[in-house]
Protein backbone atom coordinates (compact mmCIF):
# COMPACT_ATOMS: atom_id res chain seq x y z
CA UNK A 1 0.00 0.00 0.00
CA UNK A 2 1.33 3.62 -0.93
CA UNK A 3 2.18 5.86 1.75
CA UNK A 4 -1.20 7.99 2.64
CA UNK A 5 0.39 11.09 3.02
CA UNK A 6 2.17 11.40 -0.17
CA UNK A 7 -0.69 12.47 -2.04
CA UNK A 8 -2.62 15.06 0.24
CA UNK A 9 -3.09 18.19 -2.40
CA UNK A 10 -5.34 15.06 -4.35
CA UNK A 11 -6.65 13.37 -1.46
CA UNK A 12 -8.17 15.99 0.79
CA UNK A 13 -9.94 18.11 -1.80
CA UNK A 14 -11.62 14.67 -2.92
CA UNK A 15 -12.50 13.59 0.69
CA UNK A 16 -14.28 16.74 0.43
CA UNK A 17 -16.60 16.03 -2.64
CA UNK A 18 -16.95 12.80 -0.88
CA UNK A 19 -18.15 14.32 1.84
CA UNK A 20 -20.82 16.86 0.44
CA UNK A 21 -21.79 13.73 -1.86
CA UNK A 22 -21.99 11.31 1.46
CA UNK A 23 -23.84 13.86 4.18
CA UNK A 24 -27.08 13.74 2.01
CA UNK A 25 -26.98 10.05 1.35
CA UNK A 26 -26.03 9.39 5.07
CA UNK A 27 -29.30 11.02 6.37
CA UNK A 28 -31.44 9.64 3.78
CA UNK A 29 -30.49 6.16 4.17
CA UNK A 30 -31.57 6.47 7.78
CA UNK A 31 -34.74 7.88 7.29
CA UNK A 32 -35.70 5.46 4.70
CA UNK A 33 -34.45 2.60 7.54
CA UNK A 34 -36.81 4.07 9.88
CA UNK A 35 -33.66 4.58 11.96
CA UNK A 36 -32.19 7.86 14.18
CA UNK A 37 -30.78 10.25 11.36
CA UNK A 38 -28.10 10.38 13.20
CA UNK A 39 -27.36 6.94 12.92
CA UNK A 40 -27.00 7.19 9.25
CA UNK A 41 -23.90 10.13 10.34
CA UNK A 42 -22.25 7.83 12.69
CA UNK A 43 -22.70 4.72 9.76
CA UNK A 44 -20.73 7.26 7.25
CA UNK A 45 -17.73 8.27 9.57
CA UNK A 46 -17.58 4.59 10.93
CA UNK A 47 -17.33 3.71 6.99
CA UNK A 48 -14.87 6.55 6.47
CA UNK A 49 -12.51 6.36 9.39
CA UNK A 50 -12.61 2.65 10.41
CA UNK A 51 -13.33 0.76 7.49
CA UNK A 52 -11.12 3.34 5.32
CA UNK A 53 -8.27 2.64 7.57
CA UNK A 54 -8.50 -1.25 7.59
CA UNK A 55 -9.44 -1.37 4.13
CA UNK A 56 -6.59 -2.41 1.52
CA UNK A 57 -8.84 -0.51 -0.73
CA UNK A 58 -7.02 2.70 -1.94
CA UNK A 59 -10.02 3.98 -3.34
CA UNK A 60 -12.76 2.45 -2.28
CA UNK A 61 -15.70 4.26 0.26
CA UNK A 62 -18.27 2.85 2.71
CA UNK A 63 -21.12 4.10 4.69
CA UNK A 64 -24.66 3.25 4.36
CA UNK A 65 -26.14 1.47 1.87
CA UNK A 66 -29.57 2.12 -0.07
CA UNK A 67 -29.82 -1.77 -0.74
CA UNK A 68 -30.22 -2.71 2.71
CA UNK A 69 -33.00 -0.13 3.45
CA UNK A 70 -35.78 -2.46 3.13
CA UNK A 71 -33.84 -5.17 5.39
CA UNK A 72 -33.36 -2.98 8.02
CA UNK A 73 -36.66 -0.81 7.95
CA UNK A 74 -38.05 -4.64 8.27
CA UNK A 75 -36.24 -5.33 10.96
CA UNK A 76 -36.22 -3.06 13.07
CA UNK A 77 -40.02 -3.10 12.95
CA UNK A 78 -39.91 -7.16 13.52
CA UNK A 79 -37.41 -7.26 16.42
CA UNK A 80 -39.28 -4.15 18.14
CA UNK A 81 -36.47 -1.70 19.37
CA UNK A 82 -33.81 -0.36 17.70
CA UNK A 83 -30.92 -1.23 20.77
CA UNK A 84 -32.01 -5.00 19.98
CA UNK A 85 -31.62 -3.81 16.11
CA UNK A 86 -27.58 -2.69 16.72
CA UNK A 87 -27.26 -6.10 18.05
CA UNK A 88 -27.89 -8.06 14.97
CA UNK A 89 -25.50 -5.50 13.39
CA UNK A 90 -22.84 -5.83 15.76
CA UNK A 91 -23.28 -10.23 14.84
CA UNK A 92 -23.47 -9.17 11.68
CA UNK A 93 -19.81 -7.74 11.90
CA UNK A 94 -18.47 -10.95 13.44
CA UNK A 95 -20.32 -13.02 10.53
CA UNK A 96 -18.27 -10.96 7.79
CA UNK A 97 -15.11 -11.27 9.74
CA UNK A 98 -15.62 -14.99 9.71
CA UNK A 99 -16.28 -15.15 5.55
CA UNK A 100 -13.01 -13.30 5.84
CA UNK A 101 -10.77 -16.02 7.08
CA UNK A 102 -12.79 -18.82 5.14
CA UNK A 103 -11.74 -17.03 1.83
CA UNK A 104 -15.54 -15.88 0.87
CA UNK A 105 -14.15 -13.08 -0.81
CA UNK A 106 -13.41 -14.81 -3.87
CA UNK A 107 -16.75 -14.58 -4.88
CA UNK A 108 -15.64 -10.90 -6.08
CA UNK A 109 -13.84 -12.45 -8.89
CA UNK A 110 -16.47 -14.82 -10.58
CA UNK A 111 -18.67 -11.92 -11.97
CA UNK A 112 -18.48 -10.48 -15.20
CA UNK A 113 -16.91 -8.09 -16.33
CA UNK A 114 -19.98 -6.84 -18.66
CA UNK A 115 -22.11 -7.20 -15.91
CA UNK A 116 -20.08 -4.89 -13.49
CA UNK A 117 -19.49 -2.36 -16.52
CA UNK A 118 -23.46 -2.55 -16.31
CA UNK A 119 -24.01 -1.90 -12.39
CA UNK A 120 -21.92 1.43 -13.06
CA UNK A 121 -23.72 2.36 -16.00
CA UNK A 122 -26.85 1.91 -14.62
CA UNK A 123 -26.27 3.63 -11.37
CA UNK A 124 -25.24 6.28 -12.88
CA UNK A 125 -28.51 6.40 -15.26
CA UNK A 126 -30.39 6.17 -12.26
CA UNK A 127 -28.05 9.30 -10.56
CA UNK A 128 -29.60 11.39 -12.97
CA UNK A 129 -33.18 10.33 -13.30
CA UNK A 130 -33.33 10.22 -9.22
CA UNK A 131 -31.56 14.00 -8.54
CA UNK A 132 -33.51 15.68 -11.09
CA UNK A 133 -36.28 15.93 -9.15
CA UNK A 134 -34.36 16.90 -6.15
CA UNK A 135 -32.68 19.34 -8.49
CA UNK A 136 -35.46 21.36 -8.78
CA UNK A 137 -36.56 20.96 -5.29
CA UNK A 138 -40.13 19.07 -5.23
CA UNK A 139 -38.74 15.58 -4.52
CA UNK A 140 -39.73 14.13 -0.99
CA UNK A 141 -38.30 10.65 -1.93
CA UNK A 142 -35.34 9.69 0.17
CA UNK A 143 -31.76 10.57 -0.92
CA UNK A 144 -29.74 7.38 -2.28
CA UNK A 145 -33.10 5.71 -3.43
CA UNK A 146 -32.06 3.24 -6.16
CA UNK A 147 -35.46 1.47 -6.56
CA UNK A 148 -37.93 1.88 -9.59
CA UNK A 149 -40.90 2.12 -7.06
CA UNK A 150 -40.55 4.63 -4.68
CA UNK A 151 -42.23 4.30 -1.43
CA UNK A 152 -44.17 7.72 -2.06
CA UNK A 153 -46.24 6.10 -4.26
CA UNK A 154 -44.60 7.58 -7.62
CA UNK A 155 -41.92 5.57 -9.55
CA UNK A 156 -38.77 6.72 -11.19
CA UNK A 157 -39.89 8.17 -14.36
CA UNK A 158 -43.60 9.50 -12.99
CA UNK A 159 -41.62 11.43 -10.20
CA UNK A 160 -39.27 12.71 -12.85
CA UNK A 161 -42.47 13.80 -14.73
CA UNK A 162 -44.34 15.22 -11.89
CA UNK A 163 -41.46 17.35 -11.01
CA UNK A 164 -41.30 19.39 -14.68
CA UNK A 165 -45.08 20.34 -13.91
CA UNK A 166 -44.71 21.28 -9.86
CA UNK A 167 -41.23 22.41 -10.03
CA UNK A 168 -39.49 25.08 -7.53
CA UNK A 169 -38.26 28.16 -9.43
CA UNK A 170 -35.29 29.08 -6.50
CA UNK A 171 -34.03 25.22 -6.84
CA UNK A 172 -33.73 25.01 -10.49
CA UNK A 173 -31.92 28.46 -10.36
CA UNK A 174 -29.24 27.19 -7.73
CA UNK A 175 -29.31 23.65 -9.53
CA UNK A 176 -28.38 25.11 -13.08
CA UNK A 177 -25.95 27.57 -11.45
CA UNK A 178 -24.01 24.48 -9.17
CA UNK A 179 -24.28 22.16 -12.24
CA UNK A 180 -22.66 25.16 -14.38
CA UNK A 181 -20.00 26.21 -12.13
CA UNK A 182 -19.00 22.79 -11.70
CA UNK A 183 -18.64 22.12 -15.53
CA UNK A 184 -16.84 25.15 -16.58
CA UNK A 185 -14.47 24.84 -12.87
CA UNK A 186 -13.43 21.35 -13.86
CA UNK A 187 -13.04 22.38 -17.53
CA UNK A 188 -10.42 25.63 -15.89
CA UNK A 189 -8.81 23.09 -13.41
CA UNK A 190 -7.22 21.09 -16.28
CA UNK A 191 -5.81 23.90 -17.57
CA UNK A 192 -4.70 25.93 -14.26
CA UNK A 193 -3.98 24.07 -11.45
CA UNK A 194 -4.72 27.02 -9.11
CA UNK A 195 -8.26 26.63 -9.93
CA UNK A 196 -7.68 22.88 -8.88
CA UNK A 197 -7.11 23.88 -5.21
CA UNK A 198 -10.75 24.94 -4.58
CA UNK A 199 -13.10 21.66 -5.44
CA UNK A 200 -15.44 22.33 -7.69
CA UNK A 201 -18.28 20.69 -5.75
CA UNK A 202 -17.04 22.81 -2.52
CA UNK A 203 -17.58 25.91 -4.83
CA UNK A 204 -21.15 25.23 -6.16
CA UNK A 205 -22.35 24.01 -2.93
CA UNK A 206 -21.15 27.23 -1.24
CA UNK A 207 -22.69 29.52 -3.98
CA UNK A 208 -26.14 27.65 -3.26
CA UNK A 209 -25.92 28.56 0.43
CA UNK A 210 -25.31 32.16 -0.29
CA UNK A 211 -27.87 32.55 -3.14
CA UNK A 212 -30.08 31.15 -1.07
CA UNK A 213 -30.37 33.28 2.00
CA UNK A 214 -30.60 36.40 -0.26
CA UNK A 215 -33.43 35.09 -2.07
CA UNK A 216 -36.71 36.64 -1.71
CA UNK A 217 -39.56 34.94 0.29
CA UNK A 218 -41.41 33.71 -3.12
CA UNK A 219 -38.05 31.99 -3.99
CA UNK A 220 -36.90 30.91 -0.81
CA UNK A 221 -36.39 26.68 -0.58
CA UNK A 222 -37.29 25.64 2.60
CA UNK A 223 -36.00 23.27 5.34
CA UNK A 224 -37.63 20.22 3.76
CA UNK A 225 -35.27 20.62 0.48
CA UNK A 226 -32.18 21.80 2.86
CA UNK A 227 -29.70 19.32 4.80
CA UNK A 228 -31.52 18.45 7.94
CA UNK A 229 -28.81 17.14 10.17
CA UNK A 230 -30.16 17.09 13.80
CA UNK A 231 -28.73 19.46 16.05
CA UNK A 232 -27.05 18.98 19.34
CA UNK A 233 -27.35 22.46 22.14
CA UNK A 234 -24.80 20.79 24.41
CA UNK A 235 -22.00 17.77 24.64
CA UNK A 236 -24.52 15.90 26.35
CA UNK A 237 -27.07 16.03 23.99
CA UNK A 238 -24.23 15.40 21.23
CA UNK A 239 -23.90 12.21 23.39
CA UNK A 240 -27.09 11.25 23.51
CA UNK A 241 -27.33 10.96 19.52
CA UNK A 242 -25.77 7.50 20.20
CA UNK A 243 -27.38 4.42 21.00
CA UNK A 244 -26.12 1.28 22.19
CA UNK A 245 -27.09 -2.28 21.69
CA UNK A 246 -29.04 -4.20 23.87
CA UNK A 247 -27.13 -7.39 24.82
CA UNK A 248 -29.61 -8.38 26.53
CA UNK A 249 -31.69 -9.79 23.18
CA UNK A 250 -29.00 -12.20 22.59
CA UNK A 251 -31.32 -15.37 23.07
CA UNK A 252 -33.88 -13.21 20.36
CA UNK A 253 -33.85 -16.41 17.31
CA UNK A 254 -34.54 -13.21 14.93
CA UNK A 255 -31.74 -10.70 15.83
CA UNK A 256 -29.30 -14.04 15.12
CA UNK A 257 -31.38 -14.61 12.16
CA UNK A 258 -31.31 -10.43 10.51
CA UNK A 259 -27.44 -10.63 11.69
CA UNK A 260 -26.89 -13.46 9.04
CA UNK A 261 -29.05 -11.87 6.29
CA UNK A 262 -27.38 -8.36 6.85
CA UNK A 263 -23.86 -9.72 6.70
CA UNK A 264 -24.41 -11.58 3.35
CA UNK A 265 -26.20 -9.06 1.57
CA UNK A 266 -23.72 -6.53 2.94
CA UNK A 267 -20.99 -8.56 1.60
CA UNK A 268 -21.88 -8.81 -1.69
CA UNK A 269 -23.22 -5.61 -1.97
CA UNK A 270 -19.05 -4.80 -0.98
CA UNK A 271 -18.12 -7.34 -3.16
CA UNK A 272 -19.42 -5.97 -6.13
CA UNK A 273 -18.39 -2.48 -5.27
CA UNK A 274 -14.76 -3.91 -4.96
CA UNK A 275 -14.91 -4.95 -8.07
CA UNK A 276 -16.53 -2.01 -9.76
CA UNK A 277 -13.83 0.40 -8.02
CA UNK A 278 -11.12 -1.74 -9.13
CA UNK A 279 -12.21 -1.63 -13.13
CA UNK A 280 -12.97 2.34 -12.75
CA UNK A 281 -9.30 3.12 -10.82
CA UNK A 282 -6.81 4.99 -13.28
CA UNK A 283 -4.17 3.07 -11.59
CA UNK A 284 -5.91 -0.19 -11.55
CA UNK A 285 -4.90 -1.34 -8.31
CA UNK A 286 -6.44 -4.52 -7.02
CA UNK A 287 -8.08 -4.80 -3.26
CA UNK A 288 -7.21 -7.76 -0.91
CA UNK A 289 -11.10 -9.17 -1.11
CA UNK A 290 -10.68 -10.98 2.02
CA UNK A 291 -9.11 -7.91 3.70
CA UNK A 292 -11.99 -5.94 2.63
CA UNK A 293 -14.63 -8.37 4.43
CA UNK A 294 -12.34 -7.91 7.31
CA UNK A 295 -12.48 -4.24 7.28
CA UNK A 296 -16.34 -4.26 6.71
CA UNK A 297 -17.17 -6.70 9.70
CA UNK A 298 -15.04 -4.12 11.62
CA UNK A 299 -16.47 -1.35 10.94
CA UNK A 300 -20.23 -2.97 11.44
CA UNK A 301 -19.25 -3.95 14.88
CA UNK A 302 -18.23 -0.41 15.73
CA UNK A 303 -21.14 1.12 13.88
CA UNK A 304 -23.45 -1.12 16.06
CA UNK A 305 -21.79 -0.55 19.09
CA UNK A 306 -22.18 3.24 18.22
CA UNK A 307 -25.97 3.15 17.58
CA UNK A 308 -24.97 3.01 13.56
CA UNK A 309 -26.16 1.48 10.62
CA UNK A 310 -24.66 -1.51 8.70
CA UNK A 311 -22.14 -0.15 6.36
CA UNK A 312 -21.21 -1.67 2.78
CA UNK A 313 -18.61 -0.30 0.69
CA UNK A 314 -20.77 2.11 -1.74
CA UNK A 315 -20.02 2.71 -5.04
CA UNK A 316 -21.40 6.58 -5.88
CA UNK A 317 -19.74 7.47 -3.07
CA UNK A 318 -16.48 5.73 -4.38
CA UNK A 319 -16.71 6.72 -8.19
CA UNK A 320 -17.43 10.56 -6.68
CA UNK A 321 -13.63 9.96 -4.88
CA UNK A 322 -12.12 8.73 -7.98
CA UNK A 323 -13.73 11.52 -10.15
CA UNK A 324 -12.67 14.24 -7.54
CA UNK A 325 -9.09 12.92 -7.99
CA UNK A 326 -8.47 10.49 -4.75
CA UNK A 327 -5.34 8.85 -4.98
CA UNK A 328 -5.21 6.63 -1.64
CA UNK A 329 -7.47 5.65 1.35
CA UNK A 330 -7.07 9.01 3.14
CA UNK A 331 -9.54 10.63 1.11
CA UNK A 332 -12.01 8.31 2.76
CA UNK A 333 -10.75 8.51 6.02
CA UNK A 334 -10.85 12.39 5.49
CA UNK A 335 -14.71 12.19 4.31
CA UNK A 336 -15.19 10.24 7.83
CA UNK A 337 -13.71 13.08 9.72
CA UNK A 338 -15.23 15.47 7.79
CA UNK A 339 -18.26 14.17 8.98
CA UNK A 340 -17.65 13.91 12.59
CA UNK A 341 -16.06 17.54 12.75
CA UNK A 342 -19.30 18.86 11.19
CA UNK A 343 -21.44 17.03 12.53
CA UNK A 344 -19.83 18.48 16.41
CA UNK A 345 -19.41 21.60 15.29
CA UNK A 346 -20.99 23.17 12.61
CA UNK A 347 -24.63 21.50 11.99
CA UNK A 348 -26.47 24.45 11.91
CA UNK A 349 -24.29 25.88 8.84
CA UNK A 350 -24.86 22.33 7.20
CA UNK A 351 -28.29 22.59 7.51
CA UNK A 352 -28.47 25.50 5.26
CA UNK A 353 -26.93 23.46 2.25
CA UNK A 354 -29.78 23.56 -0.91
CA UNK A 355 -30.62 19.55 -1.55
CA UNK A 356 -30.64 21.13 -4.99
CA UNK A 357 -26.92 22.12 -4.60
CA UNK A 358 -25.98 18.79 -3.76
CA UNK A 359 -27.90 16.66 -6.65
CA UNK A 360 -25.57 18.83 -9.14
CA UNK A 361 -22.54 17.57 -7.16
CA UNK A 362 -24.20 13.77 -8.13
CA UNK A 363 -25.48 14.75 -11.53
CA UNK A 364 -21.93 14.68 -12.55
CA UNK A 365 -21.15 11.41 -10.97
CA UNK A 366 -23.93 10.06 -12.90
CA UNK A 367 -23.19 11.41 -16.13
CA UNK A 368 -19.30 10.32 -15.83
CA UNK A 369 -20.48 6.57 -14.98
CA UNK A 370 -22.85 6.38 -18.33
CA UNK A 371 -21.63 8.56 -20.63
CA UNK A 372 -22.93 7.67 -24.86
CA UNK A 373 -19.26 6.45 -25.04
CA UNK A 374 -19.25 3.93 -22.37
CA UNK A 375 -22.44 2.44 -24.53
CA UNK A 376 -20.58 2.42 -27.87
CA UNK A 377 -17.38 0.77 -26.46
CA UNK A 378 -19.68 -2.11 -24.83
CA UNK A 379 -21.02 -2.57 -28.69
CA UNK A 380 -18.09 -2.84 -30.26
CA UNK A 381 -16.99 -5.39 -27.82
CA UNK A 382 -19.23 -7.81 -29.11
CA UNK A 383 -22.70 -9.32 -28.72
CA UNK A 384 -21.43 -11.75 -26.22
CA UNK A 385 -20.49 -8.56 -24.03
CA UNK A 386 -23.64 -6.20 -24.86
CA UNK A 387 -26.18 -8.07 -24.27
CA UNK A 388 -25.26 -9.13 -20.66
CA UNK A 389 -24.56 -5.55 -20.09
CA UNK A 390 -27.47 -3.92 -21.68
CA UNK A 391 -29.92 -6.42 -19.60
CA UNK A 392 -27.87 -5.63 -16.24
CA UNK A 393 -28.58 -1.67 -17.32
CA UNK A 394 -32.07 -2.20 -18.03
CA UNK A 395 -33.09 -4.50 -15.05
CA UNK A 396 -31.34 -2.06 -12.47
CA UNK A 397 -33.02 0.88 -13.84
CA UNK A 398 -36.44 -1.41 -14.08
CA UNK A 399 -35.93 -3.13 -10.27
CA UNK A 400 -32.67 -2.05 -7.40
CA UNK A 401 -29.79 -2.94 -7.58
CA UNK A 402 -29.48 -6.62 -5.83
CA UNK A 403 -32.19 -7.52 -8.08
CA UNK A 404 -31.20 -5.96 -11.47
CA UNK A 405 -27.26 -7.44 -10.49
CA UNK A 406 -28.76 -11.03 -10.23
CA UNK A 407 -30.41 -11.00 -13.43
CA UNK A 408 -27.76 -9.14 -14.96
CA UNK A 409 -25.74 -12.35 -13.44
CA UNK A 410 -27.99 -15.03 -14.52
CA UNK A 411 -28.37 -13.58 -17.90
CA UNK A 412 -24.36 -13.20 -18.59
CA UNK A 413 -24.26 -17.04 -17.24
CA UNK A 414 -27.35 -18.32 -19.65
CA UNK A 415 -25.00 -16.25 -22.46
CA UNK A 416 -22.16 -17.64 -21.71
CA UNK A 417 -23.56 -21.25 -22.17
CA UNK A 418 -25.42 -20.63 -25.30
CA UNK A 419 -22.61 -18.98 -26.66
CA UNK A 420 -20.89 -22.19 -25.63
CA UNK A 421 -24.02 -24.50 -27.41
CA UNK A 422 -24.11 -22.26 -30.54
CA UNK A 423 -20.37 -22.37 -31.01
CA UNK A 424 -18.86 -26.40 -29.91
CA UNK A 425 -19.86 -28.05 -32.98
CA UNK A 426 -19.12 -26.80 -36.64
CA UNK A 427 -21.08 -28.14 -39.17
CA UNK A 428 -19.51 -28.41 -43.30
CA UNK A 429 -21.31 -30.01 -46.42
CA UNK A 430 -19.77 -30.63 -49.69
CA UNK A 431 -22.32 -32.58 -51.69
CA UNK A 432 -22.27 -35.74 -50.09
CA UNK A 433 -18.96 -35.45 -47.99
CA UNK A 434 -19.89 -33.84 -44.65
CA UNK A 435 -17.25 -32.60 -41.63
CA UNK A 436 -18.04 -32.14 -37.98
CA UNK A 437 -15.65 -30.31 -36.19
CA UNK A 438 -15.17 -30.10 -32.32
CA UNK A 439 -13.70 -26.83 -31.93
CA UNK A 440 -12.98 -26.96 -28.25
CA UNK A 441 -14.01 -29.38 -25.65
CA UNK A 442 -17.13 -31.02 -25.56
CA UNK A 443 -19.70 -31.60 -22.36
CA UNK A 444 -22.39 -33.25 -21.42
CA UNK A 445 -24.63 -30.19 -22.62
CA UNK A 446 -23.02 -29.86 -25.79
CA UNK A 447 -24.84 -33.12 -26.24
CA UNK A 448 -28.02 -31.50 -27.97
CA UNK A 449 -26.49 -29.67 -30.31
CA UNK A 450 -24.54 -32.48 -31.40
CA UNK A 451 -27.99 -34.81 -31.96
CA UNK A 452 -28.81 -31.50 -34.24
CA UNK A 453 -25.82 -31.80 -36.49
CA UNK A 454 -26.43 -35.44 -36.52
CA UNK A 455 -29.72 -35.27 -38.06
CA UNK A 456 -28.45 -32.93 -40.51
CA UNK A 457 -26.79 -36.08 -41.72
CA UNK A 458 -28.60 -37.65 -45.20
CA UNK A 459 -28.51 -41.43 -46.08
CA UNK A 460 -25.31 -41.95 -48.18
CA UNK A 461 -23.34 -39.45 -46.85
CA UNK A 462 -19.73 -39.91 -45.99
CA UNK A 463 -19.14 -38.20 -42.48
CA UNK A 464 -15.52 -37.09 -41.09
CA UNK A 465 -15.76 -36.24 -37.54
CA UNK A 466 -12.95 -34.19 -36.21
CA UNK A 467 -11.75 -34.09 -32.48
CA UNK A 468 -8.09 -32.71 -32.61
CA UNK A 469 -9.23 -29.33 -30.94
CA UNK A 470 -10.96 -30.60 -27.89
CA UNK A 471 -8.87 -32.00 -25.32
CA UNK A 472 -11.61 -33.49 -23.45
CA UNK A 473 -14.76 -35.24 -24.61
CA UNK A 474 -17.66 -35.80 -22.33
CA UNK A 475 -18.49 -39.78 -21.58
CA UNK A 476 -22.55 -38.48 -22.73
CA UNK A 477 -20.79 -37.37 -26.05
CA UNK A 478 -19.09 -40.70 -26.44
CA UNK A 479 -22.56 -42.51 -25.94
CA UNK A 480 -24.22 -40.34 -28.31
CA UNK A 481 -21.51 -40.77 -31.24
CA UNK A 482 -21.72 -44.76 -30.33
CA UNK A 483 -24.97 -44.59 -30.78
CA UNK A 484 -25.25 -42.86 -34.31
CA UNK A 485 -22.71 -45.21 -35.44
CA UNK A 486 -23.54 -48.34 -34.56
CA UNK A 487 -26.98 -47.82 -34.88
CA UNK A 488 -28.35 -44.98 -37.08
CA UNK A 489 -25.20 -44.94 -39.76
CA UNK A 490 -25.08 -48.68 -40.79
CA UNK A 491 -28.95 -48.36 -41.54
CA UNK A 492 -28.62 -44.97 -43.70
CA UNK A 493 -25.32 -46.41 -45.27
CA UNK A 494 -23.78 -43.21 -44.02
CA UNK A 495 -19.79 -44.36 -43.71
CA UNK A 496 -18.19 -42.46 -41.14
CA UNK A 497 -14.50 -41.68 -40.28
CA UNK A 498 -13.04 -40.53 -36.94
CA UNK A 499 -9.76 -38.29 -35.96
CA UNK A 500 -8.12 -37.82 -32.61
CA UNK A 501 -11.01 -39.07 -30.74
CA UNK A 502 -10.53 -42.27 -28.40
CA UNK A 503 -11.44 -45.25 -30.07
CA UNK A 504 -11.20 -47.18 -26.87
CA UNK A 505 -14.84 -45.28 -25.82
CA UNK A 506 -16.69 -45.87 -29.40
CA UNK A 507 -17.56 -49.83 -29.97
CA UNK A 508 -16.11 -49.37 -33.69
CA UNK A 509 -18.02 -52.14 -35.31
CA UNK A 510 -19.16 -50.31 -38.51
CA UNK A 511 -16.65 -47.68 -38.68
CA UNK A 512 -12.72 -47.00 -38.77
CA UNK A 513 -11.00 -44.59 -37.40
CA UNK A 514 -8.01 -42.18 -39.29
CA UNK A 515 -5.11 -41.93 -38.67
Amino acid sequence: MKNIFNSLGKDLPAGIVVFLVALPLCLGIALASGAPLFAGVIAGIVGGVVVGFLSGSSLGVSGPAAGLTVIVLNAIKDIGAYESFLLAVVLAGCFQIVLSLVGAGKIAYYFPSSVIKGMLSAIGILIILKQIPHALGVDKDFEGDDSFFQRDGENTFSELIKSFDIFHEGALIIGVASLLIIIFWEKLSKKFKVFAVVPAALLAVLLGVIVNQFYPENLKIQTEHLVNLPVATSLSGFIDFFRFPNFGAINNLLIWKTAVVLAIIASLETLLCVEATDRLDPEKSITPTNRELMAQGAGNIVSGLLGGLPVTQVIVRSSANIQAGGKTKLSAIFHGLLLLGCAIFIPTILNKIPLAALAAVLLTVGYKLTKPSIFKAMYKEGQDQFVPFIVTVLAIVFTDLLTGILIGLMVGIGYVLATNFRSALKFEREVNSVKITFNKDIFFFNRAELVNVLNLIKPGDSVFIDGQKAKFIDHDIFLTLQDFVTEEAPTKNISVEMNDINRSKINFKKTKEKN
